[in-house]
């Protein structure tokens, strides 16, 4: 179903005779968990920073396990402290954090968890050596090849990199040259679950997915502040034209090559060229590019999701809809609005879809509509080759969003005056019993669901898509209600939806 976000109450304070009894607040940040370290905090101070972190909402745990996310202590000597930690009982210590109590302060006075900084890290020491450009001593722990072994930070702390990688895997996909695009996105994905930023090349030395070029790149960004190679191509006037064709609606490298080696250099030249033909998708594309080529807001996803769970809800009451992609993600903004739609009941969801374009038309909100009707057949499962989409049913959909559905307005330029705007949106509907399998593909991101399922392949023999997980030594599917189930048939520790923007 889909709910509006409830923003929680601010408690009164309690008067001075209530002061001594604890109390626990509710739990506002379910994806961190604290261990407060007792070694030289003390008990009595230990007991104390615990309940104030919980009065502001934040887990804390009082033992230290594999769920712990954020190690905290306020033992200054780092290696005496390590050896303690990897003496313990804990297998999962090489992704949490190991912070100062610098963190811990810096997130009470803020009243939530702030961004893991190198200050903050107590990090292990390696013995100084040559460097190629510092001899600051380097962050040790181990980093999955697999991002769905990672969590990503809230922030990217090596945003000058993994923006030059971004625009080289673009550059690749623009040229259909798709090994070194995903090389690069990998790359990139390392590097945005750093919680430290690289400030030499010696503290990339043991991470997984950087090659040689990527770490050309690294260096050549180090030594000057950016990157040749990445200017070069930004001032490419073909990457500059085939990125500007890829921004319309319905237009892929392909057909942008093609426009290119016609001599196309523009919109104005594709709408005037008489050899062209576009297709339903692309004349929208065109027609609603202003709309449609400008970032969507969350407030603007919100209202689209009550107008969506209006039109469903209206079909059949005790449907199920579910906000996917970047904003399920956390993402303030998006390109788009995806949700999945369903019924409790199975095979309810056949004719759902079909249902809600009818009445999105009979309100005058549909401006374009692209459906497509299920083809899954469960008899042809497992697939054994990767396919970018699912086999249920779907729609690619243009609707008018109006002003005065959104909390605080649309996101629309000064001197527009409509008072509405285009905003694209997609539905999925997959019958009930594979709701979570289609959940974890639509949630993304793209790279994270690519390697979960090269995991799933390479270390667990298992197939994965958005229809089902199938075990390849056992011989048997596996069935899950929930996300959580799917992580836990593949032994991974459930990862939140917004650690997944790999």
């Amino acid at each position: 179903m889909f709910h509006t976000p409830i923003v929680p109450r601010t408690r009164k304070r309690s008067r001075p005779a209530e002061a001594s009894a604890p109390r626990r607040e509710r739990v506002k940040f379910e994806d961190v968990r604290l261990y407060l370290v007792e070694r030289k905090m003390g008990r009595s101070r230990r007991s104390f920073l615990t309940e104030l972190a919980r009065s502001k909402g934040f887990i804390v745990e009082d033992v230290l396990s594999d769920v712990v996310t954020h190690v905290v202590s306020e033992d200054s000597q780092a290696s005496s402290l390590w050896a303690w930690l990897k003496g313990g009982p804990v297998k999962n210590l090489p992704v949490m954090h190991v912070l100062d109590i610098s963190w811990f302060t810096d997130s009470m006075r803020e009243g939530k968890p702030v961004a893991v900084e190198t200050r903050h890290l107590i990090q292990v020491c390696v013995p100084r050596s040559s460097c190629l450009f510092s001899t600051t001593p380097t962050p040790v722990s181990t980093v999955s090849q697999y991002a769905c072994q990672r969590r990503t930070t809230t922030k990217n702390n090596n945003k000058i990199f993994t923006d030059a990688f971004e625009v080289l895997a673009e550059s690749h996909e623009l040229n259909d040259m798709e090994g070194p695009c995903l090389a690069f996105r990998r790359a990139a994905s390392v590097l945005k679950s750093l919680p430290w930023t690289v400030q030499n090349l010696r503290v990339t030395e043991d991470l997984p997915c950087l090659g040689e070029h990527s770490m050309c790149v690294i260096e050549e960004i180090l030594q000057h502040g950016h990157s040749f190679e990445v200017e070069k191509i930004l001032s490419d006037e073909r990457y500059q034209i085939l990125k500007l064709f890829t921004s319309v609606f319905g237009v892929g490298p392909k057909t942008a090559e093609k426009w290119y080696r016609r001599g196309l250099r523009s919109f104005s030249d594709v709408l005037a060229e008489p050899g062209i033909r576009l297709n339903r998708m692309q004349q929208s594309g065109f027609l609603h590019y202003g709309d449609i080529s400008r970032a969507v807001s969350k407030a603007e996803a919100q209202a689209l999701g009550n107008i969506i769970d209006e039109a469903v809800r209206a079909i059949t009451p005790d449907a199920i809809l579910t906000l996917t992609g970047g904003f399920r993600r956390g993402k303030d903004f998006g390109h788009d609005v995806d949700f999945i739609v369903t019924t409790p009941q199975l095979g309810k969801e056949e004719r759902l879809l079909t249902s809600v374009i009818d009445r999105l038309k009979q309100q005058g909100i549909l401006l374009y509509c692209e459906y497509q009707a299920s083809t899954f057949d469960e008899s042809k499962l497992p697939s054994h080759r990767f396919e970018a989409m699912d086999h249920f049913a779907k729609c690619f959909l243009i609707l008018r969003l109006e002003d005065s559905q959104v909390e605080g307005g649309l996101q629309t330029a000064e001197e527009d005056r409509r008072g509405w705007r285009a905003v694209r949106v997609d539905l999925v509907s997959p019958p009930v019993d594979r709701y979570a399998f289609t959940l974890l593909g639509w949630s993304g991101s793209r790279q994270f669901e690519r390697d979960l399922r090269r995991f799933a392949r390479m270390e667990r023999r298992m197939l994965l898509d958005n229809h089902a997980l199938y075990d390849k030594t056992k011989k048997e599917f596996l069935a899950a209600t929930t996300e959580k189930d799917i992580f836990a048939h593949l032994g991974l520790e459930y990862i939140e939806p917004w650690q997944r923007n790999a």
